[in-house]
């Protein structure tokens, strides 16, 4: 049985991912903060759900706490690392910029140091499509330049970025950093879109809507999500001898074994259809509160996840309407409303 660290598993992304590798027949310990940016009961719901399974263990810790991290990763072993747990939200970033520093680059550099100590054979950490910042080029090629964040939480993931190829050429340690696309399902953060667009609409309280709902997103379900990050685990990259071996699709560092890989819906969704369709599965219209664009937010977002398919056989395909109709009845069954 293959042993799969998981940072964040008390989170929307990692709560799922976990519980995919262990129906797979992995054994998953988790680790995670359990930071109050948002309820921690839903959190503790979801390691208690996952605890259910004996081959799944839950430690609470910081990410900061590299005695603590290096400590637990020493005794447990483990095959493969999924470095998830960031300190996440791009508005946020705005008001509490020294908590991403602290989680994502802190965090992320101590994540990555133990992965070098115990030369794992596979350290995948997530990113998000907030690097392309700037670009107006879509869909978003992984082969990109993203020089142009917008936001002090897409500067931090590209850090991330960075420091995981120096890693991986320095270390020999093969590394994949996937990039997120507007992520959404069942169990899902209190922040974000969908979440407070479902509230607002059954709770009859007005919801913003930015840039007068004139926003592109590729939403992508959590269940494809984490999908594609089980099959990117056995997709692991390998140093290259020369340029010329580097598929002309392919994102693979001509330096080191390194890649990264958008995993998203290849579709982009207008925002105010989104909304039409939260309204038809909650049965009743919203109180639309029309807003002008936020500092940091992009207009749109599309993935091009050619690069995925090519490497796992493997694309993102839940139609956004299916996805809102499991999310409204899972945000129904939860709160009881």
């Amino acid at each position: 049985m293959r042993t799969v660290f998981v940072t964040g598993t008390a989170g929307f992304i990692g709560f799922h991912l976990a519980d995919l590798l262990l129906k797979e027949g992995f054994r998953v310990v988790g680790y995670d903060g359990m930071t109050d940016y948002y309820d921690v009961r839903i959190k503790e719901r979801r390691h208690q759900m996952l605890l259910q399974n004996e081959h799944f263990s839950a430690h609470v810790g910081m990410l900061e706490d590299f005695d603590g991290l290096r400590a637990l990763m020493l005794e447990e072993r483990p095959d493969v690392i999924v470095h998830l747990a960031a300190q996440a939200g791009v508005r946020y970033s705005l008001e509490n910029p020294r908590a991403y520093l602290d989680a994502n680059i802190t965090g992320t550099f101590n994540v990555m140091e133990c992965a070098r100590e115990l030369g794992v054979d596979h350290l995948l950490m997530a990113s998000t499509s907030s690097v392309y910042g700037a670009n107006d080029e879509m869909p978003f090629d992984e082969r990109e330049k993203c020089d142009t964040p917008l936001t002090f939480y897409a500067a931090t993931k590209k850090a991330n970025e960075a420091m995981a190829h120096s890693y991986a050429h320095l270390w020999d340690l093969p590394v994949t950093m996937f990039r997120f696309f507007t992520v959404y399902g069942p169990w899902g953060r209190p922040d974000m879109a969908l979440f407070k667009f479902t509230k607002g609409i059954l709770e009859d309280t007005p919801i913003d809507i930015y840039n007068h709902g004139e926003m592109y997103r590729d939403f992508t379900y959590v269940s494809d999500l984490v999908r594609g990050i089980r099959l990117l685990i056995d997709a692991v990259p390998e140093r290259p001898e020369s340029r010329e071996d580097i598929p002309e699709y392919d994102s693979l560092s001509p330096a080191a074994p390194f890649r990264v890989v958008n995993i998203g819906n290849s579709d982009k969704v207008r925002l105010l259809d989104f909304i039409e369709a939260i309204e038809a599965e909650c049965g009743r219209e919203a109180q639309r509160n029309y807003m002008g664009m936020q500092t940091g937010d992009v207009p749109a977002t599309w993935a091009d996840a050619t690069l995925l398919q090519e490497l796992t056989g493997y694309r993102p395909q839940t139609d956004v309407k299916e996805g809102i109709r499991r999310f409204v009845a899972w945000y129904r069954d939860y709160y009881g409303v």
